[in-house]
């Protein structure tokens, strides 16, 4: 990358000439349209610190390429094309165009409001219209009516002041403070501000870089951000749809709405499902890829051309529709649920959920994979995986080296060969009998492993430990109840090793040490010794229930009166057997 001084120029403008530009479309301010996450307070302290003279920030545009596809502010034809984005100080530009303007902003529910910021102008103080304010002839209630007004400033202020003096007697040195604070706010127009643009030369992944770089507010941006950024401008339609599935998505719906993105696996950002969009449109899995495409650069030559990015956004077009098909999304999630997986507190990687929903829509859309075959060895990827944490570790390359092996591929029988080979590659005899042993060895309450082995015991129709209850049943996501039904419970409990001179709380809450009991049954246990417990419990199961409810649970034959570490070393080993019977079940 070149150095800074290279990269940008620094120019200072008016804000009135700010406002000029965005009205013309020489500006192109992406986000007026997406939801303002600003507080009308925050915006109130904008204003007030302007008024004082107080330094608010700069901002960061990027000089760009005239293009029909940038969109401007405002209604009507603009007369000219965008030659600069925004690329930070969104929130600002926007609070101050919309107050300015009188244009209403979309809160982050997708309403439209108003930002009704109000003055006094006898002391000069700003604050946010309320009732109270707008019955008080001290306030202009909402700045907008005079900073957007048809009328002279002169016959703004002559009519506040007529207003105010039905109220009460103003004297003439109240009357001159009056208007010398009306100057004040009419002269915000003229604030100064100071902007970096970057030169057009500077491509894309340089600029994401300098962008990622850039706290705003105390927010730490990131790709996602700039990707969207450039979306909202060279595909409002596209980013809207995103957000609006998305949105869906966090929303339980009411009873008897249309059906919704809803799950309890996951609420996805705009920029997580643009991934899958591009993995499955571009077999691409570096999110890098997004704002290559989006500036229309050719992924094997390396040249940006109008017409390339055109070609691109047919593609990328194509491939979000099927991101957000609903039935598409529905399907897929059914395949977690039938790995074992129920809810998002056993999503140890939203990553690995994400690329499993890109390799189920290349299954269906891309080589035609039967359903009910597709269900199978999607869930037997997502369970591998999650397992092995694939995408963990530089998700990103592991997904592009993934990708790679089925681009090109149109049977089924070939997709999900390949798939099968990756998965039969890593998950050998002994990575059963000796790696994953060795992995469970770990006091994590959120390791994958774990998850792993609580979704294999769904999947083998495994009771709650000393229960007559299934697992399955008392861990639906979907069960609202005062208190979690099932708890994690140590076999072994802490006071008892405690007792017994164990006191390394790695060692008390080992995976191995716990099991899933109603709570209950975990209040009663309490603190009492193993043999103790267990032999008082163990009376009311016959013999056969008994023994199936310890095999399904990995716990050893008279484990109660083992020594401790050996129990957790052998109970490993039954659990990577658990949970390979789990994996080998989705076959």
């Amino acid at each position: 990358m070149s150095e800074p001084g290279n990269c940008f120029k620094q120019v200072e403008y008016k804000l009135s000439n700010l406002l000029q530009y965005l009205d013309i479309g020489d500006i192109a301010l992406p986000d007026i349209q997406r939801p303002f996450v600003w507080s009308n307070t925050k915006v109130r302290d904008l204003f007030d610190s302007m008024y004082r003279g107080f330094p608010v920030g700069y901002f960061l545009f990027w000089e760009n390429l005239h293009d029909d596809r940038a969109r401007q502010i405002g209604l009507g034809e603009k007369q000219h094309e965008s030659s600069r984005l925004i690329i930070d100080g969104q929130q600002r530009l926007t609070s101050l165009y919309a107050v300015f303007r009188g244009k209403q902003v979309l809160d982050e529910n997708y309403r439209e409001r108003n930002i009704e910021i109000a003055f006094r102008p006898r002391d000069g103080r700003f604050d946010v219209a309320n009732a109270p304010i707008r019955r008080d002839p001290e306030w202009i209630s909402n700045i907008s009516e005079i900073l957007n007004s048809d009328q002279s400033n002169y016959r703004d202020v002559r009519s506040f002041l007529e207003r105010l003096k039905r109220k009460s007697a103003v004297s003439e040195e109240e009357e001159e403070q009056i208007s010398h604070n009306f100057d004040r706010l009419f002269d915000l127009q003229n604030y100064p501000f100071v902007a970096m643009e970057i030169a057009e030369s500077v491509d894309e992944e340089q600029v994401a870089n300098i962008f990622v770089r850039i706290n705003s507010e105390g927010a730490q941006l990131n790709q996602g951000d700039f990707i969207l950024t450039l979306l909202s401008v060279f595909w409002e339609e596209g980013r809207a749809e995103l957000e609006q599935f998305c949105q869906k998505a966090s929303n339980l719906p009411t009873s008897g709405a249309t059906p919704s993105p809803f799950n309890h696996f996951i609420k996805p950002a705009p920029d997580q499902l643009l991934r899958v969009a591009v993995s499955l449109g571009f077999f691409r899995g570096r999110l890098k890829s997004a704002y290559q495409l989006l500036r229309g650069k050719d992924m094997d030559t390396g040249l940006v051309s109008k017409d390339q990015r055109d070609k691109q956004f047919k593609i990328l077009q194509k491939a979000q529709s099927d991101v957000l098909n609903l039935n598409y999304w529905h399907r897929f999630l059914d395949t977690l649920t039938g790995a074992g997986f129920r809810g998002s507190e056993m999503i140890s990687s939203q990553n690995t959920l994400l690329y499993s929903y890109a390799f189920y829509l290349l299954g269906r859309t891309l080589c035609n994979v039967p359903e009910h075959k597709l269900q199978k060895i999607i869930g037997r990827w997502f369970f591998f995986a999650s397992l092995t944490g694939r995408y963990t570790n530089s998700p990103e390359s592991v997904m592009d080296g993934d990708l790679n092996r089925i681009h090109g591929i149109k049977s089924p029988e070939q997709f999900i060969a390949i798939l099968d080979e990756l998965m039969a590659n890593e998950l050998t005899n002994d990575y059963w009998k000796i790696s994953l042993p060795a992995e469970l060895n770990s006091s994590s309450a959120r390791n994958p492993k774990l998850f792993a082995f609580v979704a294999s015991q769904n999947r083998l129709n495994a009771p709650v430990l000393f229960s007559h209850q299934k697992i399955a049943d008392l861990i639906d996501p979907a069960l609202h109840t005062s208190r979690k039904t099932l708890e994690r419970h140590h076999l072994f409990p802490r006071a008892w090793l405690e007792k017994n001179n164990i006191r390394d709380l790695k060692l008390i809450n080992q995976m191995a040490n716990y099991a899933l009991l109603e709570w209950p049954e975990n209040i009663a246990i309490s603190d009492d010794s193993p043999t103790n417990y267990v032999a008082k419990i163990k009376a009311r199961f016959e013999s056969k229930m008994w023994d199936q409810m310890q095999e399904l649970h990995a716990l050893p034959g008279g484990w109660a009166n083992m020594e401790y570490e050996a129990f957790l070393s052998h109970r490993r080993g039954l659990m990577a057997e658990i949970i390979r019977r789990g994996y080998e079940s989705l076959k």
